[in-house]
């Protein structure tokens, strides 16, 4: 397996599809999902290109944040339990699953102590899947006007993980769904909802279709899960 066809393969598929849909591929971030991957692997995609590296836990991010060079754009991408906080909030670039007042508060304590601003994603769950996190979409609202007060917090846009299904048609309205969301935010709260984290491997392109700007993808690129 050659990673680093896969990666421009990916990279093909979004220009593609962002320039279908009338939007320019330069303004679409990929960030490849590094989630169980050796380090030797991931350094094989570090090329101009890949916006970034994602992890979904915080002692799997910290140990390949040792091992990779600095200039690395790390994204937090999973569910960040408050005692971890503390240890990645200062070697991320963004944080795409707040999906909690306790997370919410806790970012906020740590970033003012650290004398920081942490970026951050409210985690919508769009489909209403009981196995995932984030927020219903009746509640977005009220927790992006308050979390956008919190001292150290900036609410950069919103994340959202569609139901997996054999046909990235049938996810479609969850991502027009949250695509809709995001536009009423900018306009009644004046919120910055400059990112919309929306499609994985097997959705990216109807994602992309819909107006995600941040693509997370890992088994495109890295193949099944080591």
């Amino acid at each position: 397996m050659n990673v680093l066809d896969n990666l421009n393969r990916v990279r093909r598929q979004i220009a593609a599809t962002a320039l279908r849909a009338g939007r320019d591929p330069a303004r679409v971030k990929l960030v490849a999902v590094t989630k169980t991957v050796p380090v030797e692997i991931i350094r094989q995609v570090l090329v101009p290109g890949l916006d970034g590296l994602g992890e979904n836990r915080a002692q799997e991010l910290l140990s390949k944040y040792r091992e990779l060079p600095p200039d690395v754009e790390w994204h937090f991408i999973g569910h960040l339990q408050t005692n971890k906080v503390k240890k990645i909030i200062d070697k991320v670039s963004l944080i795409h699953s707040l999906d909690r007042w306790s997370l919410a508060l806790e970012i906020s304590r740590v970033a003012c102590e650290m004398g920081l601003t942490a970026r951050v994603l409210v985690q919508v769950n769009a489909s209403g899947d009981k196995t995932k996190s984030g927020l219903r979409l009746q509640e977005v609202e009220e927790f992006v006007a308050e979390a956008s007060c919190l001292p150290g917090l900036e609410i950069c846009g919103l994340m959202t993980i569609a139901p997996w299904t054999e046909n990235p048609e049938e996810v479609r309205p969850v991502f027009r769904q949250v695509k809709e969301l995001s536009l009423r935010l900018r306009h009644k709260l004046k919120a910055g909802m400059d990112y919309l984290s929306m499609g994985m491997s097997g959705d990216f392109e109807v994602a992309l279709e819909e107006g995600a700007n941040i693509l997370r993808i890992g088994t495109a690129i890295f193949g099944r899960r080591y």
